[in-house]
């Protein structure tokens, strides 16, 4: 049995950014402070944790003691949280990835395009995910998550509306959101000219990966794909190996691999998700060739032959 572990999965520039900083700072000062887990793995997050980094999940008095920094990890925050930090007195270690520190400008110039208007800026994402919660607090115009197009109703499709999308969702399903707000504004106002702007914010690493994803799905029998469970990306790449190869199984750690998955499967492919580090992708892979091994039929051990 082969196990090939895809070259292309595994931590994002935005997360090897915020990991190589915390790691820096864990180095110098032995401790340090995360707002939140720096990554939707649990396992790295461990790895961390014992090199000295807390997590916590609000900036409050119920923070421990004696602590001067905090991270911010790559999902970014909204304003009020890096006001509360300073009012505590903590010098922000601030992670935010570039691409969604960009994103945030655009959200908050949008809000001031659109208050006076009494136009919307529309958020496509989860309305519970770090990144949107930070989106969220950039202007306080009128906005909306939307996660579906069940979410459109009671939207004012008279007024301007700006899209944006979380940068880890998926660009198929952002246009089709896209496409139903158009849809609906130009019904509301009875014309084709409408004061909508779709701004493209999905991840360019990201958005790379499905295709990519689907080729290499298919090159294998079956796909294990590493991710934490709580990882929104992980779980959407997931579903794109999926549906390109129905032998795939999501698994946290190399213990959740069933031998019962891996039954007459000459290649195997190992991938993950952009939160998934490469050392636990390798660590599956080792484990899914031990079961091959294992299963390998035994050749007859025959009489030794004697000569005269």
């Amino acid at each position: 049995m082969r196990v090939e572990i895809d070259p292309k999965s595994g931590f994002c520039f935005g997360v090897v950014r915020a990991i190589r900083l915390a790691e820096r700072q864990l180095a110098s000062q032995g401790s340090l402070l995360c707002l939140g887990e720096i990554v939707h793995n649990g396992e790295e997050v461990e790895r961390l944790k014992r090199l000295g980094l807390d997590t916590v999940q609000a900036i409050d008095a119920s923070l421990p003691p004696a602590q001067e920094s905090i991270l911010f990890r790559a999902h970014g925050e909204p304003p009020v949280t890096y006001q509360r930090a300073q009012e505590l007195g903590l010098r922000v270690v601030d992670a935010t990835c570039p691409v969604v520190l960009q994103l945030q400008r655009k959200v908050k110039a949008a809000g001031e395009r659109l208050k006076p208007l009494g136009g919307t800026v529309v958020i496509f994402g989860k309305p519970d995910h770090a990144e949107v919660i930070g989106l969220m607090g950039q202007t306080d115009c009128q906005r909306r998550v939307v996660h579906s197009t069940q979410d459109l109703e009671g939207i004012d499709f008279t007024r301007p509306i700006e899209c944006f999308s979380q940068t880890t969702m998926s660009p198929t399903d952002y246009r089709s959101i896209a496409n139903a707000i158009r849809a609906n504004m130009e019904k509301a106002l009875g014309s084709n000219d409408i004061p909508l702007v779709v701004h493209e914010t999905c991840c360019s690493q990201v958005a790379s990966r499905q295709e990519q994803l689907v080729a290499f799905a298919q090159q294998h029998d079956v796909v294990l794909f590493v991710s934490g469970k709580k990882s929104s990306n992980g779980q959407m790449l997931c579903r794109i190996c999926q549906q390109a190869n129905p032998r795939t199984h999501m698994v946290s750690h190399p213990e959740e691999v069933q031998e019962s998955w891996l039954e007459n499967a000459e290649a195997v492919g190992i991938c993950g998700a952009t939160s998934t580090p490469l050392w636990l992708m390798q660590a599956v892979a080792s484990r899914a060739e031990e079961i091959g091994k294992a299963h390998e039929p035994q050749l007859p051990v025959g009489r030794p032959c004697s000569t005269r």
